[in-house]
């Protein structure tokens, strides 16, 4: 038995919101979007990640050739519009079966496990900053503030099908096992320690964890769209 919170906020600086999510414990599918700024149709982009994926995996398909499709028809609609600029969005998506999970992303909006007292990301963010961190050229504090933080290597409707690299990992929910999905308005504000000390609470309904991890984003400078679902497994 899943329980799950969720929701999104435009923040304190956007106009529009071109994060969106779906979440179904039925069909076992949660996942966030994240339309990206800069590019046109951030929000059509978003929203068309989601039914799309949705829809392919309503109609059986695994959430890898979802995604995969998906990227497909939003290049193909971006080819067809006048502007010079795609429709691009990153995705953080989890299919749950039982006990076990499948977890698949494109971008940086991001994957938490939290089990046995700990907080872990699950995902690995498809960003230039990253790349740096991971050879050792930035601290993770560096890679918090520096100017191309945003400058994402993949995303959807952008990287082309035969250069799309989707992230994926695979496990199984112990008893009391959480997983958050959220996008980087969440995590450019807050770090993980305080994510995980919130989505470790065992005094509030995931809900309440979701509204308290998306107050915390915007009491910071609330500067972008923040978006983020908890899964709990039954203990």
């Amino acid at each position: 038995m899943i329980e799950f919170g969720h929701g999104t906020h435009t923040g304190l600086r956007r106009t529009r919101n071109e994060d969106t999510y779906y979440a179904d414990a039925g069909l076992g599918l949660f996942l966030v979007v994240d339309g990206m700024g800069g590019h046109q149709h951030g929000e059509v982009a978003s929203a068309t990640a989601r039914d799309g994926v949705v829809a392919q995996v309503t109609a059986g398909q695994s959430l890898v050739d979802a995604i995969q499709r998906v990227n497909e028809a939003l290049i193909a609609r971006s080819s067809g519009l006048s502007e010079s600029r795609p429709m691009g969005t990153t995705i953080a998506a989890i299919r749950i079966v039982g006990r076990s999970y499948e977890a698949a992303w494109v971008g940086d909006s991001r994957i938490y496990r939290w089990q046995h007292g700990s907080l872990e990301r699950l995902s690995h963010d498809h960003s230039i900053v990253e790349a740096l961190v991971e050879a050792g050229e930035l601290t993770e504090a560096q890679a918090r503030t520096h100017p191309q933080r945003s400058v994402l290597t993949q995303a959807l409707g952008i990287t082309a099908p035969e250069q799309l690299h989707i992230g994926l990992a695979r496990g199984e929910l112990s008893s009391g096992a959480r997983l958050l999905l959220c996008t980087d308005g969440l995590t450019d504000e807050v770090v993980d320690a305080r994510i995980g000390g919130i989505v470790g609470r065992t005094d509030i309904a995931a809900q309440e964890a979701v509204d308290h991890l998306i107050l915390e984003a915007l009491g910071g400078t609330g500067r972008d769209n923040v978006t983020a679902i908890l899964l709990r497994a039954a203990g």
